[in-house]
């Protein structure tokens, strides 16, 4: 039985590019593996349950007569390959996706981030928040819009990230999408009103400059509508000086980076 048993294994592995990658992909030790190829040993009633749901046939299929069962395989679809193995990343991200994706759908939309620049002290940067849905999460896209020099173009820097719905808490994180050297964290107190207007909340990053360094800001997410002109809103996008009429005072006030006496932390505002 475990000759057969051998034989049919071997078959399913001939549809890989080795041994090396079944075992990697079924995280499994490849001497062990290989006392299952040799005929030596037949696996555990778990570990061949796993080992039939990886190549896509049943328990009794594989243990049939080594010609019965190549017969079989070769009407079956091919190729035999199953999905990679779940890391153990992948695996943490899909569990938050589970159970911080319910109840984002009133915030979906577009937003004005504002905040004071990291990597131009003194300044107010505004970007512009498109979250969506997609298949069955929460995804979004962050553009910054900088003009370095009067007399040349805009520079779009983009960033894509997910987001959460924690215990009353939004968490948005991204990644930048040009060089992927920098990830970005956004926790924002969700609107408790029937129409969603501001969000505030704190922003954790990395200054843009020379110098990198981490950096903490308050934030404010003013909504914007599920529907926009985007190269609108872009235009409006961009470096502001701290006393620009274009910036409304509660704004300015929401993320000034101060802390009040008897504070021991940098603290989100409501």
């Amino acid at each position: 039985m475990n000759e057969d048993f051998a034989r049919n294994l071997r078959l399913l592995c001939s549809y890989y590019k080795s041994i090396a990658e079944v075992c990697r992909r079924l995280d499994i030790n490849r001497p062990q593996f290989n006392r299952y190829l040799s005929g030596r040993y037949r696996p555990g009633d778990g570990t061949l349950r796993r080992l039939c749901d990886f190549f896509g046939v049943e328990v009794h299929e594989i243990m049939l007569p080594s010609a019965q069962f190549e017969r079989l395989v070769s009407v079956r679809p091919r190729p035999l390959h199953a999905p990679e193995a779940q890391t153990a990343e992948a695996r943490h991200l899909i569990h938050l996706k589970e159970i911080g994706s319910t109840g984002l759908d009133r915030f979906l939309g577009s937003y004005f981030e504002t905040y004071l620049s990291m990597a131009c002290p003194g300044k107010i940067l505004r970007t512009l928040v498109t979250l969506e849905r997609q298949d069955d999460g929460v995804v979004y896209q962050r553009t910054e819009r900088l003009i370095e020099h009067p007399s040349e173009k805009a520079y779009h820097g983009v960033y894509r990230g997910v987001v959460h719905l924690l215990t009353d808490r939004i968490f948005l994180n991204d990644y930048e999408t040009l060089t992927g050297l920098e990830i970005t964290q956004t926790i924002l107190f969700p609107s408790f009103k029937n129409r969603v207007s501001r969000l505030t909340g704190l922003k954790l990053g990395v200054s843009g400059s020379g110098e990198r360094m981490p950096c903490c800001a308050r934030v404010v997410y003013e909504f914007l509508g599920p529907h926009i002109d985007v190269r609108k809103a872009l235009r409006l996008c961009g470096l502001y000086d701290m006393d620009d009429a274009r910036i409304d005072s509660a704004t300015r006030q929401a993320i000034r980076n101060d802390m009040a006496p008897g504070e021991w932390h940098f603290r989100a505002r409501y």
